[in-house]
């Protein structure tokens, strides 16, 4: 690709680069993101001049700035933004993140929650962290330097947290004197190495985060050949993750009986949406029933949707419990007993194979063994096979639990994707990482462990379970039931 062409698709209208056209009302749901890239490419400095261009600094926060900025204002007279950001003793002494910072600010078309992560290699952990929850990340890279190895880390990482959305930021172009060629080189390389990622929403901008050119307010002045949005501007047009992607999911937090009249499944809703009338099913049971009621503290509702706290009613006696899942019928998560996934190791000890750990993923907590399958080479994206992970160690692995669990692939749902590793001996969290997929066969008969399980249309199942054949071994085998469409569409992808 061309410096030329690179320099076209830079300017191509915002619908062609993967943006949505900008919003005429206030979009309700905030805007998640993330800074990051490699130390010292100014990522808390840019954030701290959103704050400051946007207004969301206040007068006390102000004054506090410049009192703290004593001796450090740089060649324009201004505050050192950065300290907006670096809050920990050790941040401001060393003049590096440490910790991920999270901020909030906004602007007459949308709200917006913004992570600063540290650049250094040894926080890789808090980098992953920050990017678990976010919709989009600014990727910010020096104009001097050009991409390095830790900018490579950085978008690899946040592409395994399920980001698709990347906003490159060149900063510090106003040191190279605003040089075109050289923001284009940078652009067209960045853009290469994301096509290995299978990220193709990008946004190269070229910005002084310390003048504030393009970040709030545009740099034409200066940078008279560029035609594309200001950061805010793209921020704006992003689009957020939607929980909607799947079937309705309510992990149960608790069951609720205030009296023998009453009993409801409380939790978030967790993706879809419910009404009264629907037909769920609990989670492992596989139990069925209808949902009769949704109530809330102070009223009952005719529907609820993902991110809303409720009450379920059923309309028959069913067996259900914390850390239970109520989901559609017709569009359910997966469940089995072995998983693969991709982690990233929190601490030093890394992840020892063969042993137990805890997993907790929502309200539901199993005994979990972990076996390490390969490990990410973050200087050239490439997988190597592995038998242990070390601390900050990205890793495919394989998920062993000792009764049914219940996901949702991550790049599906979030909420029902993703987990934590808990330490059984210390409570330390050693690991944070999300389901790719099942380890187990599609329907049809398979021995696990010393069980039987079946995976069966639902009105077989019902008549092999009635049958006095089966009656004698029930104990052995776990019976799933599944409908003639799922069936359909599972033999559909086979072909």
């Amino acid at each position: 690709m061309t410096a030329a062409a690179t320099a076209l698709a830079t300017s191509l209208p915002q619908e062609e680069a993967g943006l949505e056209p900008a919003r005429a009302t206030r979009d309700s749901r905030p805007l998640r993101l993330i800074t990051c890239g490699s130390v010292d490419d100014g990522k808390s400095t840019l954030i701290g001049r959103l704050l400051w261009d946007t207004k969301a600094v206040k007068e006390d926060q102000r004054a506090t700035l410049e009192r703290d900025s004593s001796g450090r204002q740089n060649d324009l007279g201004l505050p050192d933004f950065a300290l907006l950001l670096d809050g920990l003793q050790a941040e401001r002494e060393q003049g590096i993140t440490i910790d991920v910072a999270y901020r909030y600010f906004s602007t007459d078309r949308r709200a917006f929650i913004v992570a600063d992560t540290p650049g250094h290699e040894q926080y890789t952990r808090n980098m992953a962290t920050g990017a678990s929850t976010a919709d989009l990340a600014v990727l910010l890279v020096d104009a001097r330097a050009g991409i390095l190895e830790q900018t490579r880390r950085h978008a690899t990482i946040a592409t395994l947290m399920g980001i698709r959305q990347f906003v490159l930021a060149v900063n510090k172009i106003d040191l190279t004197g605003y040089d075109r060629a050289r923001f284009e080189v940078i652009a067209h390389e960045f853009r290469e190495f994301a096509l290995t990622l299978g990220v193709r929403q990008i946004t190269a901008i070229p910005v002084s985060a310390l003048k504030g050119e393009n970040v709030v307010h545009d740099g034409r002045a200066a940078m008279t050949w560029y035609e594309g949005p200001t950061l805010v501007e793209a921020l704006e047009r992003a689009t957020t993750r939607s929980a909607q992607a799947v079937g309705f999911r309510l992990p149960v937090q608790r069951v609720s009986r205030p009296g023998e009249s009453f009993r409801g499944y409380q939790g978030t809703v967790a993706g879809g949406a419910v009404k009264p009338g629907d037909s769920v099913v609990v989670l492992p049971s596989g139990m069925e029933a209808n949902v009769s009621k949704i109530v809330t503290f102070d009223l009952v509702r005719n529907a609820a949707v993902a991110g809303d706290a409720v009450t379920l009613v059923l309309d028959r006696q069913v067996d259900v419990a914390r850390g239970d899942m109520i989901v559609a019928i017709d569009s359910q998560p997966m469940t089995g007993r072995a998983f693969e996934a991709q982690l990233v190791a929190l601490l030093p000890d890394g992840i020892e194979p063969g042993k137990r750990y805890w997993l907790k993923s929502g309200p539901r907590r199993q005994r979990v063994v972990v076996e390490p399958v390969s490990q990410l080479d973050l200087s050239t994206s490439a997988w190597h096979p592995a038998e242990r992970l070390a601390m900050n160690a990205v890793g495919k692995v394989r998920l062993v639990f000792d009764e049914q669990a219940i996901f949702d692939g991550y790049e599906q749902n979030r909420m029902t994707g993703a987990f934590i590793l808990i330490d059984p001996d210390t409570n330390d969290t050693v690991a944070g990482g999300m389901v790719t997929g099942r380890r187990a066969e599609i329907g049809g008969i398979r021995k696990d462990d010393e069980r039987v399980v079946l995976s069966l249309p639902a009105d077989l199942a019902d008549r092999l379970m009635a049958s006095e054949i089966f009656a004698s071994r029930r104990h052995d085998a776990d019976v799933r039931r599944t409908d003639a469409a799922r069936i359909a569409r599972l033999l559909a992808a086979l072909d």
